[in-house]
């Protein structure tokens, strides 16, 4: 369920940035749009919590499989959130710009602060995410068998994907938000989504072998005791 709030609430935030990303020298400049603006804060501060809250609830469990790979994880996560909260910060900057009174130099401030904003989701979501959901977290749940293997290639194929186009356009070889970019996406972002949607319905496979361990020991623990 956590998997599934991050959609909800990252998707929306984005589309109601906009009027920032799009034009923020304008948009100090204009009677602002303050509260839409805010709302989509609102929405990435809980979108950080889904985000530490998959990798809390997971390490448990996927800890069996690999310590060092399951530390991995959580740190990527939280590395994410570290770009995502710099980019919160830099948005309610320029709400604040609009706030008071603009000028040249405040329009200046606005531009860097929504080209902070850009390389945060560049960084973050855009690269990080390769390395933590898709390799990481995919070899987790490919070699544990918690999910069905044939879609955990989504994240094994996935999160190279987003690293290598997160990578090209850091270079200016491919355009941010690009059709390049869009494309090399879309394997990590199904991935994601049916990790939610599994897991929600179904929940992890009792065939695993991390968790066949489990019920061995629930059923050592059922037996009498020797007379």
């Amino acid at each position: 369920m956590l998997y599934l709030i991050t959609f909800i609430t990252s998707i929306p935030a984005l589309l109601l940035y906009q009027p920032v990303l799009d034009d923020p020298v304008g948009y100090i400049a204009s009677a602002g749009q303050n509260n839409q603006i805010l709302f989509g804060a609102l929405l990435e501060l809980l979108l950080i919590i889904a985000n530490i809250g998959t990798a809390v609830v997971i390490f448990p469990i996927v800890k069996r499989q690999s310590e060092e790979l399951a530390l991995g994880y959580v740190t990527a996560r939280l590395f994410e959130c570290t770009f995502i909260l710099v980019g919160i910060v830099a948005v309610l900057g320029i709400v604040t710009l609009q706030q008071e009174v603009a000028g040249a130099a405040e329009g200046s401030i606005a531009y860097t602060l929504a080209a902070i904003k850009d390389w945060t989701f560049l960084l973050g979501p855009g690269w990080v995410v390769g390395w933590g959901n898709g390799l990481i977290l995919g070899y987790l749940m490919y070699s544990s068998g918690l999910v069905p293997r044939k879609m955990a290639w989504l994240g094994l194929v996935g999160g190279p994907l987003i690293i290598l186009s997160g990578t090209l356009v850091m270079f200016d070889v491919a355009d941010a938000g690009g059709t390049l970019q869009g494309i090399a996406t879309i394997p990590e972002g199904l991935w994601e989504l049916f990790l939610g949607i599994y897991c929600t319905v179904k929940g992890f496979r009792p065939s695993s072998p991390i968790l066949r361990a489990d019920t061995r020991e629930d059923g050592m623990a059922a037996m009498p005791a020797p007379a």
